[in-house]
């Protein structure tokens, strides 16, 4: 009994560490232009049997139900942060590029797989269907703090959110044809519409049941409305998977009807809680699925000259290859196809996938894992340590998408029903030169501060409003839409809401 809580103690100090340390790392990955998720993985495999030999860990269901898991959070939280105003005009480019663009890096890929790396025409489709989809987690991650085009962000995270299930799909498809256990290609063909249809409608029907429970279910205590959402992503997830289509796009089809959904409560408290879940969910795949890799086994000369050949291929021919195929009819520029084609990441996804073959033990399946997992390193330290580089020498960087984040912590003052907004003033506002003395603001509602290049001003009525500026105001929920139409329908409220917690009225204690 001693030595088995003794066991369970050090494998929570461990995990501490590790999170400890990966945390950290994320400040100095910026210094060091390396993508933080490289620097997860590399903790992993540090720590592992064939470095420090801290942890062994070579259990792949459980890398994989960990992989899968971490997916749902990630991508739910992705598709809360998807502003769909933003992602409407490409909708239609996103859905291409995650779909008819991730076969033809399939089928590229399979090319080189089959003459490279000597495997079966089938062998080599698994491999491309494995590395055929950007990863939405190394895309979010990389891409969150660039200032690159709206139109050209949006487009690279909608058809990174969108193209993983296209790849689950197609993995899961070529392993059942190695197997028998699929009939053919024309089967295939009904069960892909199945799975992105039913996912696509799942989405949409448990996002909207999941809003409306969110806005209409009075909790007791803010804290659980964060609890509240997340669990609908996994009940989004599971409930698909019952149908047996496509979990994943239907997980991040709800986040972007939640997300999107007018007048959500406690949202700066659920889109606060789901970002740092969705960096802890990073943090631990990361880290776990460099844990299941073997160096020793990995970096022998012959997985390196094989996987430098397929990275390359898969750079410099492939992902272009999809993206000027499927946008030659596009308003996009060369130079934005070319970003485009650059910023194709590959992340945790591949990794994931590649070890369903192992589950399924496939001849070659390890050769498999360690050249996917090559690939992965040498896209994601290559060009995700150079989207900045790139964006700015084609042109497509827009210091102006970036604006500063500023936060104010409401203590509940047991008066509920009212919301602090955060409103971003851009130069096409109607309000840019007036004084809030002369701006007809709702009753009971109070400007309480502006943020103008980063410095704090307190209001008074004579205060003119400025271009940027920043308006943290107190309103009432009954009296946001007023506000809304008082500063501009046309206008975009990041909405930045600070949420006052309804206080129980027996306790004055603040929340």
């Amino acid at each position: 009994m001693i030595q088995e809580l003794s066991q369970s103690n050090n494998i929570i100090l461990l995990f501490s560490l590790l999170l400890i340390t990966s945390v950290l790392v994320t400040k100095f990955s910026s210094r060091l232009g390396v993508p933080t998720l490289v620097l997860f993985i590399l903790i992993g495999m540090l720590a592992g049997s064939d470095g420090l030999d801290i942890i062994y860990f070579d259990n792949a269901l459980l890398a994989q139900l960990i992989g899968v898991f971490s997916l749902v959070i990630i991508l739910f939280e992705g598709g809360l942060q998807t502003k769909w105003k933003n992602v409407k005009p490409i909708a239609g480019t996103a859905a291409i590029l995650a779909t008819v663009g991730v076969l033809f890096t399939t089928a590229v890929v399979a090319v080189a797989a089959k003459y490279i790396l000597g495997f079966t025409w089938l062998e080599g489709f698994l491999v491309g269907s494995i590395i055929g989809s950007t990863d939405a987690a190394a895309v979010f991650s990389v891409l969150k703090e660039k200032n690159i085009k709206m139109k050209i962000k949006s487009t690279l995270e909608a058809e990174s959110g969108s193209n993983d299930p296209m790849a689950m799909f197609l993995t899961i498809s070529m392993i059942q044809l190695i197997t028998g256990e699929q009939d053919g290609i024309v089967s295939l063909i009904g069960y892909f519409f199945w799975q992105m249809g039913i996912g696509l409608i799942l989405g949409l029907v448990i996002g909207r049941i999941g809003a409306k429970a969110i806005n209409h279910i009075n909790l007791d205590t803010s804290g659980l409305y964060p609890l509240f959402t997340v669990a609908f992503a996994f009940l989004t997830y599971g409930i698909t998977s019952l149908f047996d289509a496509s979990g994943l796009l239907a997980v991040y089809i709800a986040g972007i009807v939640i997300g999107n959904s007018e007048e959500l409560t406690y949202r700066y408290s659920i889109l606060s809680f789901n970002e740092g879940f969705a960096w802890m969910a990073q943090i631990v795949m990361f880290v776990i699925l460099g844990l299941f890799v073997f160096p020793s086994h990995l970096f022998l000369w012959d997985n390196i000259i094989k996987g430098v050949l397929i990275s390359i291929i898969l750079m410099f021919v492939a992902r272009p290859i999809a993206v000027f195929t499927n946008l030659i009819k596009s308003d996009y520029t060369l130079k934005e196809k070319i970003f485009l084609s650059w910023a194709g990441l590959r992340g945790a996804v591949p990794v994931v996938l590649a070890i369903f073959p192992l589950l399924a033990g496939l001849e070659n399946s390890q050769e498999m894992f360690n050249i996917v997992f090559f690939v992965v390193l040498t896209s994601t330290l290559i060009q995700g340590s150079t989207i900045t580089y790139m964006a700015e020498k084609l042109g497509v960087d827009d210091p102006r998408v970036s604006k500063p984040v500023h936060s104010l912590e409401l203590i509940s003052i047991g008066k509920p029903n009212v919301e602090m907004v955060e409103y971003h003033v851009t130069e096409r506002n109607k309000i840019i030169g007036k004084s809030l003395a002369h701006i007809p603001l709702p009753d009971k509602s109070l400007v309480n501060a502006i943020i103008r290049n980063d410095d704090i001003i307190t209001p008074s009525g004579q205060t003119v409003i400025k271009d940027n500026d920043i308006l943290y105001i107190l309103v009432s929920k009954k009296k946001k839409n007023n506000l809304i139409d008082v500063l501009g329908k046309n206008m975009e409220i990041d909405s930045a809401v600070h949420e006052q917690e309804e206080m129980n009225k027996q306790s004055d204690t603040p929340t």
